[in-house]
């Protein structure tokens, strides 16, 4: 069993880097008191079949582009906080007796690890931090328990320091994104007791997360994404990969992609989106959700907002976690609201570094 180190706690800003199924996107913050902002920022696609199914399949194309996505962002840091997979991730809160020392908490866990993580513990990394007493009993203490394989821990840090930089942390994906929500529930006219859904569309995974008072209750995950229009585009016009990921960011194509390609994909996504809220109505006490984020970066397309609000009757808008950050001189403003959409998960990585 080793440590899985989403705890700890860093001394220096960290580049946040968002390894997905398509790209490397990577954030760097500063920060002035509450207010922060972007000193560096870089997406860059990976090789086709790099990552599959969420797991890295070729770590040397994965290095290569960390390397060149820190080169171009102009960033100096050597830090970084990457994240694994919530759903490869098991999270569970247990009570332990106060007064153990980190050491003598660590033999516990792993003495008692057989009762929550159902692996195997020489294949486990594990974390965990103390959240305060027991209500009505100070001889208790709330720990809080993370566990993975070591797997999904160990191949990111080997890509990392394969590009020569430093894995400071490896975090939880669900985690940066309650960081990152901070940053945009200011879009919010009434903050307090709002239960917010983002949907989250990437390239290959449709996520679907439900929050109340900034934590998470809810999240859903669906193999859906921006690669499905990509390769229609391809199917029907006879492009490339390459082609037709252009073609689908800057436009261009023939007058029937809107009617015949276009309507198609986007009435597809609000279906996902409707039975995500249906799962969960049914799956929690809530019967209701005060305002809908659309992220990821098939959030761009155009139309798609009023579509989306329109069919599913919720107030819905474009998550953008830098709506009010500075930029530092070199960032083009134009590119990064552009990609903002898909930086929730690097921005709430980036975070990490001011807790």
């Amino acid at each position: 069993m080793d440590f899985f180190d989403f705890l700890a706690k860093p001394s220096k800003p960290m580049l946040g880097v968002d390894i997905s199924s398509s790209a490397v996107k990577l954030i760097e913050l500063s920060k002035a008191g509450d207010d922060f902002k972007v000193e560096a920022y870089r997406v860059l696609p990976l090789p086709a079949n790099t990552i599959v199914d969420k797991n890295i399949a070729d770590l040397d194309a994965l290095s290569e582009t960390i390397t060149a996505v820190v080169k171009r962002s102009g960033s100096k840091l050597t830090d970084i906080v990457a994240a694994v997979s919530s759903s490869s991730v098991i999270t569970k809160e247990i009570e332990l007796p106060a007064g153990l020392t980190e050491l003598q908490m660590e033999m516990q866990i792993e003495v008692e690890a057989d009762q929550y993580i159902p692996y195997p513990m020489e294949e486990v990394a594990f974390d965990f931090d103390v959240l305060g007493e027991v209500e009505n009993n100070p001889d208790l203490v709330r720990v809080l328990l993370a566990a993975c394989r070591q797997e999904n821990v160990e191949h990111r840090r080997q890509a990392l320091e394969m590009a020569g930089f430093n894995p400071k942390v490896i975090d939880v994906e669900s985690f940066a994104v309650e960081r990152a929500y901070k940053l945009i529930e200011g879009q919010l006219d009434d903050v307090s007791d709002q239960v917010v859904a983002i949907a989250d569309v990437g390239a290959t995974v449709f996520s679907f997360t439900v929050l109340v008072d900034g934590k998470i209750i809810y999240n859903r995950e669906q193999l859906f994404g921006g690669k499905q229009l990509t390769e229609e585009i391809q199917r029907r016009y006879g492009l490339s990969w390459e082609e037709a990921g252009e073609a689908k960011r800057k436009g261009g194509l023939p007058e029937d992609y809107a009617t015949e390609v276009l309507a198609p994909f986007k009435e597809s996504l609000v279906q996902h989106i409707t039975r995500s809220l249906q799962f969960f109505y049914s799956s929690s006490h809530f019967n209701y959700v005060d305002q809908l984020f659309l992220a990821g970066g098939v959030s761009a397309l155009e139309g798609l907002v009023d579509e989306v609000e329109q069919v599913i009757g919720l107030p819905t808008a474009v998550a953008n976690p830098f709506a009010n950050m500075q930029l530092h001189k070199s960032i083009n403003p134009t590119a990064l609201a552009n990609d903002a959409p898909a930086m929730l998960l690097a921005v709430g990585l980036a975070m990490r570094s001011f807790e």
